[in-house]
């Protein structure tokens, strides 16, 4: 991949996780945290469709149909992960 293609992917990749922190209205924290599993997400959509032999929307170098894919399968997993909670242990 040349720059030019790694820098569109990860600008992509940055307003997926940002638009997914206007959406679920996280703090900082889950900003950071939303952008950085959407960065990890388009990449492993972007791996998976080259071991498959994908092309859907490919956008230069980047396959960017299956990378938006895998980037949010990745926000959804993390957010939903980020949200459970231990429960107190009982006392009696």
């Amino acid at each position: 991949m040349t720059l030019p293609s790694i820098l569109l992917a990860f600008l992509v990749a940055f307003l997926y996780g940002a638009l997914y922190h206007f959406v679920r209205n996280g703090g900082v924290g889950h900003l950071f945290m939303y952008l950085g599993l959407s960065v990890i997400g388009f990449g492993i959509g972007h791996v998976a469709a080259i071991w498959l032999g994908g092309d859907f929307l490919p956008v230069g170098q980047i396959n960017l149909g299956t990378a938006s894919v895998g980037s949010l399968v990745v926000l959804m997993l993390g957010d939903w992960l980020s949200r459970i909670e231990e429960r107190p242990e009982s006392k009696v």
